[in-house]
C-alpha cells in the first residue's frame, strides 16, 4: 500500500501543477472514503483544503465528521441542506409523484451543487471522494457525488481505500475507525452491503477476478447491477 499511496502522491502533485489548482473543496461525511481523501488533499494542499459538512436535518454521526476535520486541521462549515431538500421535494412532487428512489438521489445533488459554490467563489476545486468498487456496481448519484474535478482514489477497491486510510490515519494521528467504517450511503437508512445483498469484499474479489469464494447468486447480482449502471459511468451519448 505504500507504493499505491507515493504514486497517487506523485499524481496529486502533477495535477496540483499542471493545472494550476490553488486548492480543494471537499465534502466531509465522517465515512472512509471522504476521510482518506481528506488526508491525501491534506498531504498535497495544506491549509488550502477547504471541508464541507452537509447533513440532510439531523444526521446521527455528524460528530466523526467534526472529529475528522479538527483533528486533520481542515478550515470547514456546515451547510444543512434539509429546507432546500425539502422545498425542492415538494415543488416537484406538486407536478409530479416522485418516488422514494428518486428523494434519495435530491441530497447528493443539492450536496455537489453547495460544493462547486464553494469552490468557484474561492477559485478552488472539488475533489472527488468515490472508489472503484462503487462505481463498478453504480453505487453513485449521477451528477451527485459522481460529479468533481478529479479524484485520486477512483481506480481503488473499498478495501484498497480501508487499507490505504488506515496508512495515512497513522500519519495524522488519526482514529482507525473512521477509515474502516462500515459502508453507508447515509440516504437509505442501511448499509450498503445490505443494499446489496453481498459483501464488499465479495465484491473486491470479483473485480480483482478472484472467484474462489463468490458463489453464483452474488456473482448474478453484481453483473446485473454493472450492466444496470453503465451509464454512469460514460459521458453522455450524443449524435457525431
Amino acid at each position: 500500500m505504500q507504493n499505491k499511496l507515493s504514486e497517487i502522491m506523485k499524481w496529486l502533485c502533477r495535477y496540483k501543477d499542471s493545472t494550476q489548482c490553488r486548492g480543494v473543496v471537499i465534502g466531509i461525511s465522517g465515512g472512509k472514503d471522504s476521510t482518506t481523501v481528506a488526508m491525501l488533499a491534506k498531504k498535497v494542499w495544506g491549509d488550502k483544503v477547504f471541508g464541507v459538512l452537509m447533513p440532510n436535518g439531523i444526521q446521527k454521526d455528524i460528530d466523526d465528521a467534526f472529529n475528522i476535520v479538527k483533528t486533520l486541521g481542515i478550515e470547514h462549515c456546515v451547510v444543512n441542506i434539509n429546507t432546500t431538500y425539502n422545498s425542492l421535494v415538494n415543488a416537484v412532487e406538486n407536478c409530479r409523484c416522485i418516488t422514494d428512489k428518486a428523494k434519495t438521489n435530491v441530497a447528493p445533488r443539492l450536496r455537489m451543487t453547495v460544493l462547486y459554490a464553494i469552490a468557484q467563489s474561492l477559485g478552488y476545486r472539488v475533489i472527488g471522494t468515490g472508489n472503484a468498487s462503487e462505481a463498478y456496481v453504480g453505487w453513485t448519484t449521477k451528477w451527485g457525488d459522481g460529479a468533481y474535478d478529479f479524484n485520486p482514489i477512483a481506480h481503488l477497491t473499498c478495501t484498497e481505500v480501508m487499507a490505504l486510510g488506515e496508512l495515512l490515519a497513522d500519519q495524522f494521528g488519526l482514529d482507525k475507525k473512521y477509515v474502516v467504517k462500515t459502508p453507508s450511503d447515509g440516504l437509505c437508512g442501511k448499509t450498503d452491503e445490505d443494499s446489496f445483498g453481498f459483501t464488499y469484499v465479495a465484491l473486491d474479489d470479483y473485480i480483482s477476478g478472484d472467484m474462489t469464494n463468490i458463489d453464483y447468486e452474488t456473482v448474478r447480482k453484481i453483473e446485473q447491477m454493472h450492466q444496470a449502471s453503465e451509464h454512469k459511468r460514460n459521458m453522455p451519448a450524443t449524435l457525431k
